[in-house]
């Protein structure tokens, strides 16, 4: 796993790379396309943290280099965890208000909803992994077990309440696709949503429970689950697979091929009708 993960993360920055370029710089923003360019961020973080941590243990294997792994990279890799999560929740959130109450949505919809939010997502997600960091010692020498635990117990709470808004709404968002007599039309964001979704519920969710379970089985901050870096690298897949899911939602409903760039392939996975492309 840890040669595939030196190819994979790689790879993947590259990717995350690109959509945070076209979208932070060359293509005009809107509400959904905001969160995926923080998405996008939150991806290229955690696989950077992985990459740098693989390099490092390879290192200390092959030449017998004896030096303690920064444990800022799982900090680091925490802080992309939840934040990815987070946003994913809430864009799963706001596609369903758009499509149960969409005349409130559009008309009371505050303007720079979108960044407001995602900046509060991110410093919670900061705050909770260098309250966990400091606590538990990963930052610095200041282990306290009852303050580790403590802010472990938080983070996992805050995580199954995350896991359960992102099923919630996803089960809502499909059952007024594909269900009920008044079904909404299957525009290419909406299957950008959820295929994003999907890989995310398959990819990341073993490594949320492996967290929640290295929680569970000890009552001190040693050693780590059976599965816990299966989970890491599935995760990983899943942050390399976000931006190929964008580029292919983009080639949906072509009926001749044509060639198009990347940054034309992003737009159209990003379209929907009577799309609002206001400041957001």
């Amino acid at each position: 796993m840890t040669l595939v993960s030196l190819i994979i993360c790689p790879v993947g920055m590259v990717l995350n790379a690109i959509v945070l370029w076209f979208l932070g710089f060359q293509m005009s923003r809107n509400a959904f396309s905001v969160y995926i360019l923080n998405l996008a961020g939150a991806d290229f973080f955690f696989l950077y943290s992985q990459f740098l941590f693989y390099i490092l243990a390879i290192i200390s294997y092959k030449y017998s280099i004896s030096f303690r792994i920064p444990f800022l990279f799982e900090v680091l890799a925490k802080v992309a965890y939840l934040s990815g999560l987070s946003i994913l929740s809430t864009i799963s959130i706001e596609r369903c208000l758009c499509i149960m109450w969409p005349i409130w949505y559009r008309c009371q919809r505050p303007r720079h909803t979108s960044s407001v939010t995602c900046f509060l997502l991110w410093t919670l997600s900061l705050l909770f992994a260098l309250l966990e960091g400091v606590g538990c010692g990963l930052l610095f020498n200041s282990f306290d077990q009852s303050r580790c635990l403590r802010f472990d117990l938080i983070i996992c709470a805050w995580s199954i309440v995350l896991f359960v808004v992102l099923c919630g709404s996803s089960l809502i968002l499909l059952i007024r696709i594909f269900c009920g007599s008044q079904r909404i039309p299957v525009t290419r964001l909406y299957v950008t949503i959820v295929l994003t979704v999907l890989f995310f519920l398959i990819c990341c969710l073993p490594f949320g429970i492996s967290w929640l379970i290295q929680w569970s089985r000890t009552l001190e901050y040693v050693g780590i689950c059976d599965y816990f870096h299966e989970g890491l690298f599935l995760s990983s897949i899943n942050s390399c697979a976000n931006p190929i899911v964008y580029f292919l939602v983009g080639f949906i409903r072509q009926r001749k091929f044509q060639q198009k760039t990347l940054k034309l392939l992003l737009q159209k996975a990003m379209e929907e009708e009577c799309e609002d492309r206001g400041p957001s």
